[in-house]
């Protein structure tokens, strides 16, 4: 993990992509920090099993706009040896594993109904994760990349989502393939992975970010890869915009043709799940570009920018600092307790109540960006 102080980084890249990324990450800190899980709007929740909220987009719209990032610097990482590439690309997704790995551990202890400390066994904690989809997503788009570039990314995408497609028909439950006890995805991380080391929100043993629905997701990266090339090649025009708005049509009519055969399920990340998340990404990044690069409307982007200059470290902190309220005791509640009591619940009605405490949090992880931005404090992996 380096320190950067990128006065001139982000000169090659286009202001829409770091307001896109910036606006992702702080739709993520709402959505991961309601004061209260039991009252949230529906917009601000995911699906409950197929189809699709809101809530649903921001997950792959940042393994895009990885995918669009990486478009920038793989050039260089394409001139390197096939040993370079493969350390210095592995010792990235590695890091980002081991983050989202030891985030899932932390505070790394416990405290019993006797009020004891009992350390956690690191071996039975969630294995994957967030940060984790993310590192795999990163590290295969890029070998697919280094291997064959644009062509190779085109060819894997359609095998990646149509073999996913056919692994998870005729390997799944017979009556019902693509639900939550019976799907290969369930199967496939019960037998690797193991039920103690898997995420339990649904009731059971699941992970939505397992092993099997991390191939689909990789396409969400290859295709951010290739609309960044598409940018580049073309420009912030007229053209890129009119490109980006047909594909992302055509993109979202065939996700919901898709539908029909293969439910739109961010939970087991179904291929009609990236066909419609990458086409509504191609309509918010077309918008971006019209109003940022075209109209040269930017008075707003700087709030965005802030989360889009340090995203690991600020996704990476909203985890933690949130945590650590919960910890510390303010008489016989915690810290967060009394903050949502006394400033959110008192005057508000539940759902508000969820909702401000939610994006006031947000704000204040914003406000550690804003320090760091001035600082100019760059954490990059």
């Amino acid at each position: 993990m380096t320190l950067n102080h990128p006065t001139g980084a982000m000169s090659n890249r286009y202001l829409a992509l770091d307001v896109l990324r910036g606006l992702t990450i702080a739709f993520m800190i709402i959505v991961n920090t309601a004061g209260d899980w039991s009252n949230l709007y529906a917009p601000l929740a995911h699906a409950k099993w197929h189809g699709f909220t809101p809530t649903d987009l921001v997950f792959p719209t940042f393994l895009f706009v990885v995918g669009n990032a990486m478009s920038f610097s793989m050039k260089k990482l394409q001139d390197m040896s096939a040993g370079n590439f493969f350390k210095k690309v592995g010792k990235r997704a590695f890091l980002i594993f081991l983050i989202g790995w030891l985030l899932n551990a932390f505070p790394f202890y416990r405290v019993g109904e006797s009020g004891e400390f009992d350390f956690i066994n690191i071996t039975e904690i969630r294995l994957f994760g967030v940060l984790q989809r993310i590192a795999l997503s990163y590290f295969f788009a890029a070998i697919v990349l280094y291997i064959g570039g644009i062509r190779l990314g085109w060819i894997f995408s359609a095998i990646a989502l149509l073999g996913y497609w056919a692994i998870m028909y005729f390997f799944g439950d017979a009556a019902d393939p693509f639900g939550l006890t019976g799907n290969a995805a369930i199967k496939l991380d019960l037998a690797l992975i193991g039920p103690e080391r898997m995420y339990g929100g649904e009731g059971i043993p699941f992970d939505p970010e397992g092993l099997l629905s991390t191939l689909p997701s990789i396409v969400n990266v290859i295709a951010g890869f290739i609309v960044g090339k598409m940018i580049q090649k073309y420009g912030n025009t007229m053209q890129s915009i009119k490109k980006l708005v047909i594909g992302g049509v055509i993109l979202i009519v065939l996700a919901y043709a898709w539908d029909i055969l293969f439910p739109i399920n961010k939970k087991i990340w179904t291929s009609s799940y990236v066909l419609l998340t990458v086409g509504i990404d191609l309509l918010l990044l077309a918008l971006m570009v019209y109003i940022i690069e075209l109209q040269k409307i930017k008075g707003w982007t700087y709030f965005f920018e802030v989360f889009g200059r340090n995203p690991l470290i600020l996704y990476v902190l909203s985890g933690i600092v949130i945590r650590v309220f919960g910890m510390i005791p303010v008489g016989d509640m915690s810290l967060r307790a009394v903050i949502y009591q006394n400033l959110f619940t008192s005057w508000l009605s539940p759902k508000n109540a969820s909702f401000f405490f939610a994006f006031s949090y947000m704000l204040l992880i914003w406000l550690i960006g804003l320090w760091m931005d001035k600082k100019k404090i760059y954490i990059k992996v």
